[in-house]
């Protein structure tokens, strides 16, 4: 719940950050000469308004200074730990840039050393006084809930672990906010409200039925005598599933989503596009540059056919696309029908190795920079699989919201390979469904690293 002290934190943060991190700055500066270190006058003079203004971009990339981003203290930290570490990687370019190599080492060591301190430091400090601040002088929002359904149950269980709110209670149940057309309150609800408004409640949240709405105009009118607002939660009656999301088309109509998904966002889109043409550009460069090549040499001479193999699969929205792979297999009919099996007489031997250490499929970054593919997703399917599985696995084409990706938190948590049985599939799907709706971007670190691993120590399905 956004309250003055939510709002104001924001602002605060920002200007004690600006002021902290230009005497951090200084002291660095002033340090380093202490030490007897070289230190360039242009680092005293014009580089600490480049300092400022990559702190402020940073941080405006990671929302650090955005209600959003102030809202909890989870969020503050790691958007300082992220505004730091790419404020070091982009003042230190900066400096080599345009500085040569004839800047002071020492002076970045002991400046990202004091600034991470002081951050820390600051954050704990401001944490203890907002605490302090609302605690004494009862800056914590007066709230109440009415109505004894489960959605009341859950916003009451909410408010009760919120520190910027103090949760007073019920003022009545489901029955006492409806009332017929020109009929009175009760006098019990009434003087319940009465009560909750002498205590200093401001805000009533009240779980009701959608289609009852035009039942509790007496409960608002009640209210509004009290100069108490109204706070309406459409409770559904476990008629959807939870949790739901409710926005509003054109500032107008209410929209209810059952599911959520963070790279609906397009902010988040962004990152993750970002991140994989920067991912795919070092893979192919610096990987596939030399093994596509090797590779080629040993697959063209073991049997026939083209060095790529190149597939049909469902992409994002269940439309095809070519997807790529190194050919593990001889040329054959059945490869858009048939998947994969264990000692398949098809695979040619470098086929085996390729596919054991998951090398078959560095092709498909080629997709990713295409913008087919991400790094991370749910791993495509032949044409003819979607249309099987789409039949007989519920939620099954859910996955088909995101870009396919070269791995997944399916693959990491052993659902890849060959699909032997329907629970296969139906384990990959909810893996799928999970990454969807819990996307974000140290998921997807996790996932990549994850993998590393796995591939590493070997994987039983793949073959």
């Amino acid at each position: 719940m956004l309250t003055r002290y939510v709002y104001l934190l924001r602002y605060v943060l920002l200007i004690t950050d600006v002021i902290m991190l230009n005497i951090v700055y200084f002291l660095a500066f002033y340090l380093s000469l202490s030490f007897g270190k070289s230190v360039s006058t242009e680092l005293h003079r014009q580089y600490i308004v480049v300092c400022n203004i990559i702190w402020l971009f940073n941080t405006a990339v990671f929302g650090l200074y955005t209600l959003y981003g102030a809202r909890k203290l989870t969020r503050i930290y790691r958007g300082t730990w992220k505004s730091i570490v790419a404020h070091m990687v982009l003042f230190a370019v900066y400096l080599i840039f345009f500085n040569s190599l004839y800047f002071s080492r020492t002076f970045l060591v002991i400046f990202y050393c004091l600034l991470t301190f002081s951050f820390i430091l600051n954050r704990f400090l401001g944490t203890a006084i907002q605490y302090y601040f609302i605690s004494k002088f009862n800056g914590a929002k007066k709230v109440a809930v009415m109505g004894s359904n489960h959605t009341a149950v859950r916003i009451s269980s909410y408010f009760q672990k919120q520190r910027n709110v103090q949760f007073c209670g019920f003022v009545g149940d489901d029955n006492d906010m409806y009332t017929e057309k020109n009929s009175e309150l009760d006098e019990v609800t009434s003087s319940r409200l009465a009560e909750a408004a002498g205590s200093g409640v401001k805000d009533v949240y009240v779980a009701v039925a959608p289609e009852r709405m035009p039942e509790v105009r007496q409960l608002m009118a009640e209210a509004e005598k009290l100069c108490i607002r109204l706070k309406f939660i459409p409770d559904f009656g476990g008629a959807l599933g939870s949790p739901y999301t409710v926005s509003y088309l054109g500032g107008e109509f209410p929209v209810i989503t059952l599911r959520n998904e963070p790279l609906e966002d397009i902010g988040n889109r962004f990152k993750k596009r970002l991140f994989d043409i920067i991912f795919s550009s070092l893979v192919i460069i610096f990987i596939l540059s030399w093994l596509y090549p090797l590779l080629a040499i040993i697959i063209k001479t073991q049997s026939k056919g083209p060095v790529m193999f190149k597939q049909l699969r469902s992409g994002k929205n269940d439309e095809p696309f070519w997807c790529y792979k190194f050919r593990s297999m001889k040329v054959n009919d059945a490869s858009d029908k048939r998947q994969a099996t264990k000692n398949d007489d098809r695979v040619t031997p470098i086929g085996k190795f390729i596919r054991r250490t998951s090398l078959d499929e560095m092709p498909q970054f080629f997709n990713v920079f295409q913008g087919n593919m991400s790094v991370v997703g749910p791993r495509p399917h032949m044409l003819k699989h979607t249309e099987e599985y789409k039949a007989i696995i519920s939620q099954y084409m859910v996955r088909q919201f995101l870009k396919p990706g070269i791995t997944g938190w399916a693959q990491v948590n052993g659902f890849r390979g060959e699909t032997k049985e329907y629970e296969d599939m139906e384990n990959r799907v909810k893996c799928d469904i999970y990454y969807l709706e819990n996307w974000e971007s140290m998921f997807d670190v996790k996932i990549i690293a994850m993998t590393v691993i796995n591939v590493l120590r070997g994987e039983n399905n793949a073959f």
